[in-house]
């Protein structure tokens, strides 16, 4: 007997007939003899239904009520799916995040988790019931609901199956597992059997909507073993590990990020520390840069650009202008959110030559202007005009995987 942790996107749980479908997946798992816990998130759209009620109400509402009205969705999700298995034949119990066991920071709309007592959930699992989960929420040590951001429901299943040390975690989404491309925008975009904890985290991070970031990390701290797969087709989906046992492609996957904004700081005062001062403001304010690019100084005078997510990028600026121009003497600051970054992933380019040189070529095929560039051991990142971001992916996969 083994111990399933099955997840379950929003899209598989849309209306009735997909709870009825997952109810069906999640209990032909369970007649194998196999305990399930299975995570769910809220229905749909349901999450952005629950933002526009409060934008309605108090579009300055504090996060801790935020994240009280945002955990009613997926408290919809597990007692309906409850119900289902039910239907079925077999005796489910429904758990909330807090009576699940989640202790999570105080972080509302953000928290991370600290801890999962699993006691209550195994208790339903000795007395044979499956049990349904609320992902993306817990409780802080000060009694009060968090949720954990997007993508947060992965997360949960993913430190279930760590804290009860599950035998495989499941993933299920719309799509039938990792594909070297969103196959839904490239018509030849493959199917990976397997991909590693690195390559995926990559992926993840780069605007891959497959997996949450958060998750594969954890899952790679872990060693759970996680498996990709369609909730509404019976395929084999992408396992997830440490070692995958096919020799390693040259790339895994394209992946695009149309969530992002550049920032440029015009004519800073070319001396040491600077940047040093620059970024530390931003730091203080939690707000990540990624791709950074420096101009060579003239005339005393450098020009150092770099990206940040979009919902954050306004918010830079203003952090940036009054300092940056009028303390330490730059020139201006300039912001444009019409560029996207385009990333190639593989673990197989620390043994093969020339992946670059490959990935610009396409991109001069179809005419496409590179703006900054960002490498790492098993990642190109390439940072274009937004309006290209399709034929860029397209272009780089044809070159890669024809």
């Amino acid at each position: 007997m083994s111990l399933i942790v099955q997840k379950f996107g929003g899209s598989s749980v849309a209306d009735a007939e997909r709870v009825m479908n997952v109810a069906k997946i999640v209990t032909d798992t369970y007649a194998k003899g196999n305990d399930v816990v299975v995570v769910v998130s809220a229905q749909g759209d349901t999450t952005d239904d629950l933002i526009e009620k409060q934008m309605e109400i108090n579009p300055d509402a504090s996060r801790r009520e935020k994240d009280m009205l945002l955990a009613a969705g997926e408290q919809i999700s597990i007692s309906l799916l409850a119900m289902a298995i039910e239907k079925l034949g077999y005796h489910a119990t429904s758990l909330l995040g807090w009576q699940a066991g989640f202790e999570t920071s105080s972080a509302h709309t953000t928290a991370r988790i600290k801890r999962v007592d699993a006691s209550r959930i195994q208790d339903e699992l000795d007395q044979k019931n499956i049990v349904v989960v609320a992902g993306f929420q817990g409780i802080s040590r000060y009694g009060d609901i968090t949720t954990l951001g997007r993508g947060g429901s992965d997360t949960s299943a993913v430190a279930i199956a760590a804290a009860m040390h599950a035998d495989l975690c499941q993933i299920f989404t719309d799509v039938e597992g990792v594909y070297t491309a969103d196959p839904r925008k490239v018509e030849t975009a493959r199917k990976l059997k397997e991909i590693s904890y690195d390559e995926m985290l990559e992926l993840a991070t780069l605007g891959a909507q497959v997996l949450n970031n958060r998750s594969v990390e954890m899952a790679k701290k872990y060693g759970i073993e996680l498996e990709v797969l369609s909730s509404m087709t019976k395929a084999p989906g992408t396992i997830v590990k440490e070692k995958p046992k096919m020799e390693k492609m040259l790339i895994s996957g394209v992946a695009k990020d149309t969530n992002i904004a550049r920032i440029s700081v015009i004519g800073v005062p070319n001396y040491p520390g600077l940047a040093f001062k620059m970024f530390s403001k931003l730091s203080k304010k939690k707000i990540n840069v990624d791709i950074i690019l420096q101009s060579i100084g003239h005339d005393g005078k450098k020009d150092i650009s770099f990206t940040v997510a979009k919902s954050r990028g306004k918010e830079a600026v203003e952090v940036l202008e009054d300092y940056m121009i009028n303390t330490l003497g730059a020139k201006e600051v300039l912001y444009d959110e019409e560029v996207a970054k385009i990333s190639i992933v593989g673990a197989g380019m620390e043994s093969h030559s020339g992946v670059a040189t490959k990935m610009f070529e396409a991109l001069y095929d179809a005419q496409i202007n590179i703006r900054m560039i960002s490498t790492s051991e098993i990642k190109i990142s390439v940072l274009i005009d937004a309006a290209d971001a399709d034929k860029a992916v397209k272009a780089i996969h044809n070159k890669f995987f024809d």
